[in-house]
């Protein structure tokens, strides 16, 4: 059965396939993984129903936990050793540390959860997964 999108023309998918390295590049810019020039999200973390621009259906991918899960992973193995690190070399007062690393963990998670968000859609749609709810 041939995809077409909302004007009738085949989607890009169609013509060149869905290839993982360019769909999670994609992805991580919050792009469309199909053409790459429409908005992935909505607003900070809600996926659009269709891409604007090619018409692509991203409603039915659903990524659920894992940009959170994902994000505390990456955020933890980052901070973990630099908060170790700051200690044993400076030793600076346990509140500025708090201040310091709250503030580093904050910025850096509220960075990567769109970004992984946008990746894991990606990556679900490049392998043809589709979780209709």
């Amino acid at each position: 059965m041939r995809m077409l999108n909302y004007k009738g023309e085949p989607l890009m998918e169609e013509i060149v396939g869905r290839d993982l390295k360019i769909a999670l590049k994609r992805g991580w810019r919050r792009k469309c993984p199909n053409c790459g020039r429409g908005s992935m999200m909505e607003s900070y973390l809600v996926v659009r129903q269709t891409c604007s621009k090619c018409g692509q259906e991203l409603f039915h991918h659903r990524a659920d936990d894992g940009p959170a899960y994902l994000t505390v992973l990456i955020v933890g193995h980052l901070m973990a050793p630099a908060l170790l690190y700051v200690y044993t070399k400076w030793r600076p007062e346990p509140l500025t540390m708090l201040f310091i690393f709250g503030i580093g963990c904050l910025g850096l998670s509220l960075y990567l959860l769109p970004r992984l968000k946008g990746a894991i859609v990606a990556f679900q749609w490049a392998k043809k997964l589709q979780g209709f709810a």
